[in-house]
């Protein structure tokens, strides 16, 4: 049996869970996701948790089984609480800043980059190199943070670029000389 798939997920303060035949709506205070579950994949609410089950033990509904178990989770837990990830800014000159939706970047180019957020995500910057994404959706939050990230990625050189916070940018030496 599956560790992850097995494990009840439980429904906190606030977050209601509707599932109509195969799709589990999930609504809560930060906002509402749905996920729609393959065939071989059951969910039902029981004693204030969701628990996930699959129909029988072929391998492509033991794949699934975690799966879908960890996507109902990352739902629960994003409407309640949400997620964030934070991007930091390394280079002289480099910095961000927000108006309204949009975020204006300043990375060494002839033009600043201009990025719109998708409605369901918060941009905050502070400081002026400190970049946080925050929102409901785990996968757009962290899809966010990468296309901000892939503007000018970490140079293994001196560092500069946009790197997320806590990752460590592996240098490379440079010319060594006579």
């Amino acid at each position: 049996m599956s560790r992850i798939g097995k494990l009840p997920i439980t429904i906190p303060h606030g977050v209601d869970v509707k599932i109509d035949d195969k799709k589990m709506t999930v609504k809560g205070p930060k906002g509402e996701l749905s996920h729609q579950m393959p065939g071989l994949i059951n969910a039902g609410v029981k004693d204030g948790s969701i628990v996930v089950t699959r129909q029988n033990e072929t391998k492509q509904s033991l794949a699934l089984h975690g799966l879908n178990r960890s996507l109902i989770a990352n739902m629960v837990e994003g409407v309640s609480n949400g997620f964030t990830k934070t991007l930091e800014i390394v280079g002289i000159g480099f910095r961000a800043e927000v108006q309204g939706k949009n975020m204006s970047l300043s990375l060494g180019f002839s033009h600043p980059i201009i990025f719109q957020a998708p409605p369901e995500i918060d941009l905050a910057v502070d400081g002026g190199t400190r970049i946080t994404v925050s929102g409901f959706d785990k996968q757009l939050v962290g899809q966010v943070a990468a296309i901000i990230r892939s503007f000018k990625k970490p140079e293994p050189y001196k560092g500069k670029g946009i790197k997320y916070e806590g990752e460590h940018v592996r240098r490379k030496a440079g010319k060594t000389g006579i």
